[in-house]
Order: C-alpha cells, then structure tokens, then sequence
C-alpha cells in the first residue's frame, strides 16, 4: 500500500503543470508494453535517472534495453519539478557531512554535484535540446536577518574547502541585482546552478534514448517482481519482461512491495508549485524582482521561486501531509498565501497554473545509486531530495556505466560518485508510520522558521 493517498498515483490524472501545457510534444509514441520479451536490462521509470541510464546502456554499450513507465513519459517527478539545475541533491549539511563521513568523501560528493550540473548542460549542447536555459547563479535568501549569519559561515566553508565561488550579498545589493521583497534580508550567491524548463529536457532525453534504440514502454506499470535462473521477471498487466539486469529509478513515486530490498527506505514527501500569468513590465518593476535568477529562502520548510523567460513567475514550497486531491487544493491555497506575503505586489495576480509532486528522502539524508541488497543484478537509484534535475541525470549515466562493466563481466566500472552514494540507505524505523515521521519534523521545522 502507498504510503500517500491514491490520488497522487493515479496516472490517468494529468499533472496540470505549466510545462506540461508548454512543452512541445514528444517526438515519438511510446507502445504499451504487451506480450513476453526478453532484455539486457529493464529500467523501471522514464525519469531523468532511468533515461539517462538508458541512454547510455543502448548508446555507448550497445545493450538491449526496455524503459517502464507506468503513466505517460514525464508524468512523475522529473516533469513537476522547478527546473533548478542544480547542487543540492543532499539534505545532510556540510558539517554533518564531515562529521558522518569525513573530509575526503564530502569533497568527493561536492565535485560530483558539481559534475552533475555540468553533465546536464552537456547533454543539453551535445543534442541541441531547446530547454530554456536562464543565466547561471543561485540565491539562498535570508528570510530573518539571523539567517544571515549562517550564510556567511556557509559562504566561507564553500570557499575553504571545495574552492568555490561564494558571497553574501546585503539587501541594497540584492535590490541592484533586481531580486528585493521585504522578506530578504541578504543572500547567499553562487553560480553552479541554472534555470531550465525540466518538461523540454525531459522530453528531449526520452528523444535521445529512443534514437539510440532504447525501447520505451509508457502506460506500462511493473506490478510483479520474480527472481530465478539468473533472471529477472518483471509482470505487467498485459505481458512480462525478462531481463539479466534490473535498475529502479522510480524515486519517490516507487512502491514498498514492489522488493523487499526497498521496503521502508525511502520517504516520498509532497512538493508544490504555482505559476502566474505572464507579468508586465511595470508590475515586475512594482514588485523589484526582475531577476531570473533561480531562488530559495532559509526556511526549513523552504520556498522556491524564478521568474521564467516569458515573464511568468514560479513560486513552489514543501509541506503539506494530505496528497489527497482535497488536501492539495488547500495546500496550494496555503502556498499562494505564502507567495502574496512575499511578492504583496502582485497579490492581484493570477495563478494560471498549480500542481503538486512527490519527493524523496532517505533515512541518512543524501542520495544513493548502486545495487540493491541482496538482490543479483538489481540496481536502484533514488532520493534526490527535491533536487534531482542534475543528481538524477548524472547519477544515472553514471550507474549505467557500473552495470555495464558488470554484464560484461569487467572489473572497471564507472567511480564517479562517492562512496556515501552507492552505500544502501538504512531503513526507517517503524517504516509504515513514516509520514507521523514527517509531521513531526514539519511541526520541528515550522518552529525553527518563526523564531527570530
């Protein structure tokens, strides 16, 4: 049973997304899986981890494989998301880090986000995918003026130990820089990240892969799992695939019962997003944002926002327990209360689009790829933590690589993520009650964020 209601998993219900209704179509029609066929490998969700990883496998490996999407390509996560191109992919502060793993394996974990980022962009040039790029740079915004002093020492240990390119800016800047509101007091700058429309780049990949003569199933639900004779068996409502290797890159919209090697390992938390109407110039100047610069404020239930290249202005934050459709209407009424507080300037404006999505946390708080526990040939990649539009990509080509060296039977694979990452998440504790979980930590956040 899915630890959300069942209103969030119903794939017949469309996203309701500006990128949804934006995007150009895909340039191809997925089938629908149907009858008995047998692959190299099966990857379970055509989201930017499975695509990648399927690009790569039939591309550079030449290895047969089959995609299974249980709703339309782009349906999940990776075609709700802001579209912030970016570090991140970690909840796990630095200095928990370097406490938990040390100096060598943090540093490790810094150059592969930054990796991350700069494969999307790659990809991206590489295959002409029009995605809407937006100037590179990030703004943390202190949302109190006591954030600001954590934004300093955070500005310092980026430079100190990854050499990285980061300053505090004051409120007087931030107004030159064309990103003022009265709620930010001082900002955090760095440059690894940059905006894009995720729909186009998703849609784009998916285009890609098919190219390279991945097989793409959508409507095609993984219902059944069976192991034997070196095998996987993979059952769908209308057929089966028989595969040598297995990689479920479904992250927080996976199921608990689809393997006991998952069970209880991962946390899928909901997100939401609201999109105005296209605003003038006049009312962006009235408001004093006219930067698109990708943002976020220093609440630990967090608001994100940018303004996007037509002049439409997307606003999203965390929270919210009911994924029912109820719940998610008042959650999105919450979250345009949270935005006409922020930008009061345009508290007259028009929502034209809203949605909500699942995320994915782990139990240690940062992301994993590698093989699932006790289960030969089976790979997962998941836990992105509300960040996955560069660590999904990256990740996923990257375990492409590992998987194919161990189908060949080569002892070189591809090492470019951290040791943290291919180490399998623990299990939460009294795993069936991890949104009571949540709700306490929600309640935890929502007080760290009042204080002064």
């Amino acid at each position: 049973m899915p630890l959300h209601h069942q209103d969030v998993h119903d794939r017949a219900r469309p996203a309701g997304s500006w990128w949804e209704a934006s995007a150009p179509p895909l340039g191809f029609a997925p089938d629908r899986f149907s009858g008995s066929r047998k692959f190299d490998i099966a990857i379970i969700g055509a989201g930017y981890a499975g695509l990648n990883a399927a690009l790569t496998l039939a591309r550079d490996h030449g290895m047969k494989v089959a995609v299974l999407e249980a709703g339309d390509v782009g349906w999940g996560a990776s075609g709700r998301n802001g579209g912030f191109c970016c570090p991140g992919s970690a909840k796990l502060s630095w200095e928990g880090m370097l406490a938990r793993h040390g100096e060598a394996d943090t540093k490790a974990f810094h150059t592969a986000q930054r990796a991350a980022v700069d494969h999307v962009a790659q990809l991206l040039e590489a295959h002409q995918i029009d995605a809407d790029r937006v100037e590179p740079g990030e703004l943390l915004l202190a949302h109190k003026p006591s954030r600001l002093a954590g934004l300093r020492e955070e500005a310092e240990l980026l430079e100190r130990l990854f050499g990285e390119d980061a300053r505090v800016v004051g409120a007087d800047e931030l107004n030159e820089m064309g990103a003022s509101g009265t709620q930010f007091h001082g900002g955090l700058l760095t440059k690894s990240t940059f905006g894009l429309h995720p729909m186009k780049y998703l849609r784009g990949l998916a285009m890609e892969a098919h190219r390279a003569g991945a097989l793409i199933f959508a409507n095609s639900p993984v219902i059944g799992w069976k192991t034997g004779a070196g095998n996987h068996v993979l059952e769908m409502p209308d057929g089966e695939v028989v595969a040598s290797r297995v990689l479920v890159a479904t992250n927080g919209y996976a199921q608990d019962d689809l393997s006991p090697a998952l069970d209880g390992r991962f946390l899928p938390a909901l997100s939401r997003i609201l999109v105005t109407r296209p605003l003038s110039r006049d009312e962006l100047a009235a408001q004093g944002w006219t930067s698109t610069i990708p943002s976020a404020d220093t609440r630990k239930l967090l608001h994100y926002f940018r303004l996007l290249p037509d002049g439409r202005f997307l606003f999203g934050g965390r929270g919210g327990l009911d994924a029912s459709e109820h719940g998610v209407h008042k959650s999105l009424a919450v979250l345009r209360s949270a935005f006409d507080a922020m930008f009061p300037a345009w508290s007259s404006v028009e929502t034209e689009y809203s949605w909500s999505g699942l995320v994915c946390l782990t139990r240690p708080l940062t992301p994993f790829a590698g093989r699932l526990e006790g289960v030969e040939g089976a790979y997962a990649a998941f836990g992105w933590h509300g960040n996955g539009v560069a660590m999904a990509s990256f990740a996923g080509n990257c375990i492409a690589g590992r998987i194919a060296a161990e189908f060949s039977g080569s002892s070189i694979h591809d090492n470019r993520l951290p040791a943290m990452m291919q180490t399998m998440p623990g299990k939460f504790p009294l795993a069936k009650f991890r949104l009571l979980w949540l709700r306490a930590a929600y309640a935890r956040y929502a007080i760290a964020d009042a204080l002064p």
